[in-house]
């Protein structure tokens, strides 16, 4: 039957590569990726798939289901489809979402005979406030059984590990002055945030190699005659797992606390984006897509340790269910994510054949899942007896 799978895909490929050249070709920030949107909901509903949209009241989020005529597992492939500001879909999102629904069409023509049901979540917004945070916190994901999701990169890459997250945000309130004619009247807030970063720098000094904490001033005062009232810094701390982050963001927020005191200013701290937790590779899972990698003719030694790539939302998903998010190649060249160079290499016919194998070793991964005796019962047991299921909540900044 994965020759059916198989089948299904490659018959619909000029579809799939439609929609991911134009979703690459009209990049969209996240929470803005209306047109991805449409165009992706309205492609699963020609394929059979009933749509529920705006999901949590997220406008751009939904949940796509084909509930097949017999009981079995729940199977959920994850569909990103933001872009990047000023470099576009350099992350490959237009990649992932049709990756996704491809993998789901094919899924969905043997899906009858296996039983189960196929879901797609049209998670928003990864790069920022992604949508998986959220719809992880509500229980969106408890009942699946299986969360799967391969991402773009330049090489293949088993599952592998991610950095929890904290987007913090501080404010220092000050007050103005002539900084010649009368600045002992002053407070200085742009002088806060400097402490902020003198500290922080000092900081890291005592930081596990694994820890990383990086920030920008996004308001540090308009003339330089005039002693700054109002600035902001805003800063990831991540380290390779949520009570850690934890640990390591108590420390920044004294930092802070120090800076507010030694210049006189006030303190308010938020939440700017949401916060990630570290991704739990499903073991078991990650074997079977593996497996299915190499019987599809990629060698053992062509497939790398999984990295760490920063952090992903895909992370709270796997405190609540079985997940993997292992790297699938689709370029040649050594391109990094997150560069044009990327971005313009993500767009070419190798990309999109890339995009299309992807998507059949995920449809061959769920089928196993679907269809293999006990294994959908071993994945949830290493699940919960490896993952806690406390994920982040999504917090940010008010006003």
């Amino acid at each position: 039957m994965k020759e059916r799978i198989f089948h299904t895909i490659d018959a619909h490929r000029s579809r799939f590569i439609e929609t991911s050249r134009y979703i690459g070709e009209h990049p969209e920030l996240g929470h803005e990726e209306f047109e991805a949107y449409a165009r992706l909901t309205a492609l699963l509903e020609e394929f059979g798939f009933t749509v529920e949209r705006a999901v949590l009241d997220i406008p751009t989020a939904f949940i796509a289901r084909y509930i097949s005529s017999k009981p079995g597992p729940v199977i959920a492939f994850m569909a990103e489809f933001d872009a990047l500001p000023e470099i576009g879909h350099a992350c490959g999102h237009h990649l992932i979402c049709s990756m996704a629904i491809a993998a789901a069409v094919g899924l969905k023509a043997v899906a009858d005979e296996t039983g189960g049901e196929i879901r797609v979540y049209g998670t928003p917004a990864e790069e920022t406030k992604g949508a998986k945070v959220p719809m992880s916190a509500e229980g969106l994901f408890d009942d699946v059984d299986a969360a799967l999701m391969a991402h773009p990169y330049h090489a293949y890459e088993h599952s592998g590990q991610s950095l929890a997250m904290d987007a913090l945000q501080f404010e220092f309130f000050g007050k103005t002055a002539h900084a010649a004619a009368n600045p002992y009247e002053g407070i200085n807030a742009l002088d806060a945030v400097l402490q902020l970063f003198n500290s922080i720098n000092a900081l890291r000094q005592q930081q596990e190699s694994h820890v990383r904490i990086h920030g920008i001033i996004t308001e540090g005062g308009r003339a330089a005659n005039v002693i700054p009232d109002y600035a902001v810094a805003q800063f990831y701390v991540r380290s390779a797992n949520r009570p850690h982050t934890d640990r390591v963001v108590r420390q920044v927020l004294h930092c802070a606390e120090g800076a507010a005191l030694q210049t006189g200013c006030k303190l308010k701290v938020c939440n700017y984006e949401y916060s990630y937790d570290e991704l739990a590779t499903n073991e078991t899972l990650s074997g079977i897509y593996t497996r299915n990698l190499t019987e599809m003719g990629i060698s053992a030694d062509q497939i790398e340790t999984g990295k760490d790539h920063g952090s992903l939302d895909l992370g709270n998903v796997s405190r609540r269910c079985p997940a993997i998010h292992p790297y699938v190649k689709v370029i040649d060249a050594k391109h990094l994510l997150h560069t044009v160079e990327f971005r313009d290499m993500a767009m070419t016919g190798r990309a999109f054949e890339g995009m299309l194998f992807g998507a059949k070793v995920l449809a061959a991964t769920a089928y196993d899942v679907l269809t293999v005796p006990g294994l959908k019962d071993r994945i949830r047991e290493e699940f919960n007896r490896t993952v806690g299921q406390a994920s982040s909540a999504a917090g940010e900044c008010a006003g």
